[in-house]
């Protein structure tokens, strides 16, 4: 007789909602990120139980608090430590970082770096603002040069740090910026990095409405996006504009912007999208351009993850010298010396 497969659990957005008051500042573009968040793992048809929620500190770390998952809220800049130790003891599980510009970029960069680099089988959320909302409105390492806020008083003499650039040359395997405000284009970008097997770094434009409203106007505003960004889309050539007129075109050194029908541009001159190229040398010269701002994945690609290599290692020293005892090990009375 044969059984017929049980059809996989439906998870709605509620299955996922806490009982917990969410709590935001009125506006704030976490709440938006959030219902993304929540209505992307019900559609994964993943269990509950399978996701880890994984935060350092700032206002976008309360997210474990408001995902009906297992979580950790954990101290300032350390969430991929955390996150790396879940995922080796259990690499079963969908291991979600959730982390700040100011928690990421700043006292947690050597361990943002670290996890990006290992290529390590975790989704790294960052929300950036460019600014420290928790601490009320300090400048963040992603504060635009020149910044006037209550620690610079006559302006940031920093240069910010861009995220996208920072994971691309990082090695990150999945690379990719949308925006609190767009919540298709978020959802999927989730849903991309859920399905990617390896690092996920996902740069998410957030407006905090109190201590540094409309960061990204220009880049999101309907009035003014089109002539603003451009949307990364696989196999597509790279044209923006409100009346897709402009486009990007490879010069001997970069990219350069260019007006269809002058500048001697023709479509057949545009780049072609090609997020799965393993070279990441010009997915990072499109990350470091302004205007327009690249929006959508840049780099999807395939590679051994950290934790498969780490696990393959272990089966392979079992298999050579046995299980093991560490009990033993720790009790016996054997010595040995490291040449």
């Amino acid at each position: 007789m044969t059984v017929a497969a049980a059809e996989p659990k439906k998870y709605t957005k509620a299955d996922f909602q806490t009982d917990q008051e969410v709590r935001w500042c009125p506006g704030c573009g976490d709440y938006a990120i959030l219902a993304a968040a929540l209505q992307a793992f019900a559609g994964l048809g993943v269990a509950r139980e399978k996701f880890v929620m994984v935060s350092g500190i700032g206002c976008s770390s309360r997210f474990p608090y408001y995902v009906n998952t297992y979580g950790f809220h954990t101290i300032h800049g350390r969430a991929p430590a955390v996150a790396t130790g879940v995922k080796l003891a259990n690499p079963e599980l969908q291991v979600w970082v959730v982390t700040g510009d100011g928690d990421g970029m700043s006292i947690g960069g050597n361990h943002l770096m670290h996890a990006l680099r290992r290529n390590l089988d975790i989704k790294i959320l960052m929300f950036n603002n460019r600014i420290y909302g928790l601490t009320k409105g300090q400048y963040s390492p992603t504060s635009e040069l020149g910044k006037v806020t209550k620690s610079t008083p006559f302006g940031s003499v920093d240069q910010p740090v861009n995220p996208v650039s920072f994971a691309l040359a990082s090695e990150a395997t999945f690379v990719a910026r949308t925006a609190d405000i767009y919540i298709p284009h978020l959802q999927e970008v989730l849903r991309r990095a859920a399905a990617h097997k390896g690092v996920c770094f996902v740069e998410i434009l957030q407006n905090c409405v109190i201590f540094n409203d409309g960061a990204f106007k220009d880049i999101t505003d309907r009035t003014s996006r089109d002539d603003q960004q451009l949307l990364l889309e696989h196999g597509k050539p790279m044209i923006f504009g409100k009346g897709k007129d402009k486009g990007l075109r490879l010069k001997e050194v970069g990219v350069e912007v260019v007006q269809l029908g002058k500048d001697g541009a023709r479509p057949d001159d545009l780049l072609v999208h090609d997020e799965h190229r393993d070279d990441q040398t010009l997915a990072y010269l499109l990350s470091r351009l302004e205007h327009p701002t690249m929006m959508g994945i840049f780099r999807d690609v395939e590679r051994p993850s950290f934790d498969q290599r780490a696990h393959g290692q272990i089966a392979d020293a079992r298999k050579k010298y046995g299980p093991g005892n560490l009990e033993a090990l720790v009790k016996g009375k054997e010595t040995w010396t490291v040449k």
